[in-house]
């Protein structure tokens, strides 16, 4: 009786896209073929992994300069696909109506699964695979997403999301988090834990991508009122920064201000106000050793219970654990 056939993994790259993009969600797969095969009795490997280039050249130049070369084309794939991973994409590469996206659409109904990396999701979404559900993408681009395809249910937050056998991944690193979660699927959570060790993982990550997001980028300030303030605001955390105060400052009428500030940046005073406030907490648990209290105090978040109410609130995270989470990962590198 024959064994049984390994699981193919097609993962696409697109030109210019991050290493970590591909690498990541590689090595998961090698990391669990090499546990199957050396650490569990009559083991076979589970995955076979292939890359396919979305274009005719199957040589594929990532943003660091290294080149990857392809086995195939996505247009010369003719085995059967377990799981299709679209890597990164650019859409100034790909115009609407590139021959890429028809064989998107066209290799979908014959996949186990289809799925993206990072900005990948918009290969999917301009192959009219997104239509109505609900998916993610890098935190910085989920807006421009929302807005060029409508009928998608974009939810910037998560480091992954699965609708169907769709399934979208936020920023980078969070291809790990996809492949990690396919793989608990396919073999079970015991073997992918184990692989997530080692890599030096967690099998799920605490919180969501947005937490490593910055709030002026979330935002495009510059020329905006929230921008203006910005600098004056970070020298006046501790103090009052009711709305009242941030309108007479801009010379501005309370209810005009409002209008304003939230047509600018999607949020109300207040909110973007605890955002900033959160911000530089962020980066004195990050970078500094001072106590939550002095924390707390510095960045107008009242004591301790409320900062933890706060970041729990924004960041779905306690203080301690995102200052041990940077602080591992600091002490790894190191």
């Amino acid at each position: 009786m024959p064994g049984k056939q390994r699981r193919l993994i097609v993962i696409v790259p697109s030109p210019g896209i991050f290493l970590l993009d591909i690498a990541g969600p590689v090595d998961v797969f090698t990391v669990v073929n090499k546990i199957l095969k050396e650490e569990i009795a009559n083991g076979k490997e589970e995955y076979e992994i292939m890359m396919a280039s979305p274009t005719n050249n199957r040589k594929i130049k990532t943003k660091s300069e290294i080149e990857l070369d392809c086995a195939v084309t996505v247009a010369e794939i003719n085995r059967p696909v377990d799981t299709l991973i679209v890597a990164g994409f650019s859409m100034q590469q790909f115009q609407p109506g590139h021959p890429f996206f028809q064989l998107l659409k066209d290799i979908y109904p014959k996949v186990r699964r289809i799925a993206s990396v990072c900005v990948g999701t918009y290969a999917l979404a301009e192959a009219g695979i997104l239509n109505g559900k609900k998916a993610t993408t890098h935190w910085e681009f989920s807006r421009q997403l929302q807005e060029r395809y409508p009928t998608i249910k974009v939810d910037s937050n998560p480091f992954y999301i699965r609708d169907g056998n769709v399934y979208t991944s936020g920023g980078v690193s969070s291809g790990i988090d996809l492949a990690l979660a396919l793989v608990e699927e396919d073999v079970g959570r015991d073997l992918a834990l184990k692989a997530a060790r080692k890599l030096v993982l967690h099998l799920k990550r605490i919180g969501y991508q947005s937490q490593f997001s910055s709030l002026l980028q979330v935002y495009s300030l510059e020329n905006s009122i929230a921008g203006k303030l910005h600098p004056w605001m970070l020298r006046h955390l501790q103090d009052d920064l009711q709305v009242e105060h941030l309108a007479a400052r801009s010379n501005m009428s309370i209810r005009n201000f409002n209008r304003v500030f939230v047509k600018e940046t999607g949020v109300t005073p207040a909110r973007f106000v605890e955002k900033l406030r959160i911000e530089v907490a962020r980066k004195y648990l990050e970078d500094s050793d001072l106590s939550m209290e002095q924390i707390a105090e510095k960045c107008g978040l009242g004591g301790l219970v409320s900062m933890r109410r706060t970041f729990l609130r924004h960041m779905m995270i306690s203080p301690s654990e995102y200052r041990r989470s940077f602080r591992t990962s600091l002490q790894t590198i190191e």
